[in-house]
């Protein structure tokens, strides 16, 4: 029941993709000094698709494709100058390694530079014109009572709407008392399909409190026969938000949505060797890292210290696994009882407010990955004590030991740091939308934009 075919938003934005990549095409064939019809030597064309495809990676790990980027100008300024950077940097190491004629340090320079600027110039327009806000579908809510008020609360600011426009709520019967000003509620003096053809409405959400006897099914049914897209809250929640309200769930939704299957052999036999061998090259690339900070460790709090904190967690189906970091508290930290871990923590040494920043204290789970107790990407695992507790109070919690836990998720990228009940229900929400749709891409695109968390220092 997603808005495939009305959400224009998507269309612009793969608009927007197509055009950095065909910008970073022919800037880096500029840099080489080729015109048109020079284009039909397939080595050229190789390492232009190559450059373009860098960069995108680049732009994607940045997220600089984010569809709810918050960043004003100069922090998209500071995106684009990272990305480039990197692509830079990546790039003269591939010359380096591998001697390629045509990525000379001037030429990589160049392209590098004119994308810069050409892509910096085009999403400065796109601010202005507010490009990624043209052709926005209207959303009509059915229902004005408590579950409709969750809409109103969750998407009331402008960046949480900017693939729709919200037409109003209206008002059905048996809705409860909500919290919705009046001049957004609608109360129908017409036909329902009359009201939607009259106000262009692209999309229908079903939102209201008592749905037996009290949805107008004919007038739904004739406004899908003409095209409009009739949606539940869940699904349209799902869709504008990444994430499951857990607190809207019912168990027929459950059962008959599509995703949840953890099943597919074949991704499970080939899991473990993907975790590992990217396990692997992370730890060649961070050894330095990691070497570093255990030594820092040791400096702020003497030699005697250990360096690394072991501690239970609970996994795969329930199961209790040690996972290893590199501490980042106070030797007696948990004198006084287990605690929730809080982004303002006393107790938390120096050398733990850096590495924990920039999630260099996760690093040693590399270990873990490779035995197979964790996964590079999954919901991350809590500790027994906090587990027991959270099942009680929060429906559906136990659902995200269904699949293996992970270094970083969707959770992750997409909630701050948290340090109660309330916190742990807001990131199910997104652990439960990345079991629904967990796949390699998806995995790999969490994997890209955790780039972004470790290079800005956007880590607790």
């Amino acid at each position: 029941m997603q808005n495939k075919n009305t959400n224009y938003y998507a269309v612009l934005l793969r608009l927007l993709i197509l055009t950095d990549f065909s910008i970073f095409f022919i800037t880096f064939a500029i840099s080489n000094q080729f015109v048109l019809q020079h284009f039909n030597n397939l080595e050229v064309l190789g390492y232009s698709l190559f450059f373009a495809f860098v960069m995108q990676l680049a732009f994607l790990g940045l997220g600089l494709y984010k569809p709810k980027l918050r960043d004003k100008w100069w922090g998209m300024v500071r995106r684009l100058i990272l990305a480039t950077a990197l692509s830079f940097l990546f790039l003269m190491l591939v010359q380096t390694l591998f001697k390629q004629s045509y990525y000379l340090t001037q030429t990589l320079f160049n392209a590098c530079l004119y994308s810069f600027v050409t892509t910096l110039l085009l999403r400065t327009l796109f601010l202005k014109v507010n490009f990624l806000g043209f052709a926005k579908r209207n959303v009509l809510i059915l229902g004005s009572g408590e579950r409709a008020t969750i809409i109103e609360n969750r998407m009331r600011r402008k960046i949480d709407r900017q693939g729709f426009n919200l037409v109003g709520y209206s008002r059905m019967p048996g809705d409860a008392k909500a919290q919705i000003p009046e001049d957004k509620i609608i109360d129908l003096d017409m036909p329902l399909s009359e009201y939607v053809v009259r106000q262009n409405i692209h999309e229908i959400v079903i939102a209201t409190d008592e749905r037996r006897d009290n949805l107008p099914v004919e007038e739904l049914f004739s406004c899908k026969l003409r095209g409009v897209v009739v949606s539940d809250i869940l699904d349209f929640f799902e869709a504008e938000t990444g994430q499951i309200a857990v607190n809207l769930i019912y168990p027929s939704w459950l059962i008959f949505s599509e995703g949840f299957s953890s099943s597919n052999e074949i991704r499970n036999n080939l899991d473990w060797l993907f975790n590992a061998s990217l396990a692997f090259i992370l730890f060649l690339l961070t050894w330095p890292i990691m070497l570093l900070a255990y030594l820092a460790i040791k400096l702020e709090d003497g030699i005697s210290a250990p360096g690394f904190y072991w501690q239970e967690r609970v996994g795969l189906n329930g199961q209790i696994f040690r996972i290893v970091k590199f501490r980042s508290m106070k030797v007696d930290a948990e004198r006084h009882g287990i605690k929730w871990s809080s982004e303002e923590d006393d107790r938390v040494t120096k050398v733990g407010k850096f590495i924990r920043k920039y999630r260099i204290d996760e690093l040693p789970q590399i270990y873990n990955v490779v035995i197979g107790d964790m996964g590079f990407v999954g919901p991350r695992p809590e500790r027994p004590e906090f587990v027991s507790h959270l099942q009680k109070v929060i429906p559906y919690y136990y659902e995200r030991h269904n699949v293996k836990s992970g270094l970083t998720g969707w959770a992750q990228l997409k909630y701050p740091y948290g340090s109660s009940d309330e916190d742990a229900q807001e990131k199910l929400k997104y652990d439960l939308y990345y079991i629904k749709h967990r796949s390699f891409l998806m995995d790999l695109l969490i994997l890209i934009q955790t780039a972004e968390v470790v290079i800005l220092g956007k880590g607790r």
